[in-house]
C-alpha cells in the first residue's frame, strides 16, 4: 500500500481520514497545516501521495501542492475542499495532474480515487 501525507486543518476530519486510510491498508502521517506538511515532505522525501485540504490557514493546499509537485514530481497529489469555487481554481491550476475531490464525499469514493491515482 501507499505512504500518504494527510494535511487537514480540521482535527476531527483529519483524525477520521487518517483512521480510514489506515484501515484501507495505507501508512499515514497527519499534519494540521501546509507549512508543517512541506517540512515533513522535505524531511521524509518518500511519500507516495499528498492528500491535502485546499483551505487551510497559512499555506493553503494549492500552494502546498505546487511546491511539492515542483520539488518532488514523483509524489502524487489529491486535494479536497468544501468550496466549489476553490475546486474550480484548483482544477484550473493543475489540470489533470491533480485530482480534486469536493466535500462532502463518500469515504469509498475517496479510497477508490486514491487507488486510481496510485495505480497511474
Amino acid at each position: 500500500m501507499a505512504y500518504i501525507l494527510l494535511a487537514e486543518d480540521d482535527d476531527s476530519m483529519r483524525n477520521f481520514l487518517g483512521r480510514s486510510l489506515r484501515r484501507a491498508g495505507h501508512t499515514v502521517e497527519e499534519v494540521g497545516d501546509g507549512s508543517e506538511a512541506l517540512d515533513l515532505v522535505r524531511r521524509e522525501q518518500d511519500f507516495d501521495l499528498l492528500l491535502a485540504d485546499i483551505v487551510m490557514p497559512g499555506m493553503d493546499g494549492i500552494e502546498l501542492a505546487q511546491r511539492v509537485s515542483g520539488e518532488y514530481p514523483n509524489v502524487r497529489i489529491m486535494l479536497i475542499t468544501g468550496f466549489a469555487a476553490v475546486a474550480v481554481r484548483a482544477k484550473e491550476a493543475f489540470g489533470n495532474r491533480t485530482k480534486v475531490l469536493s466535500k462532502p464525499f463518500h469515504l469509498k469514493d475517496l479510497i477508490d480515487e486514491i487507488e486510481t491515482i496510485l495505480a497511474a
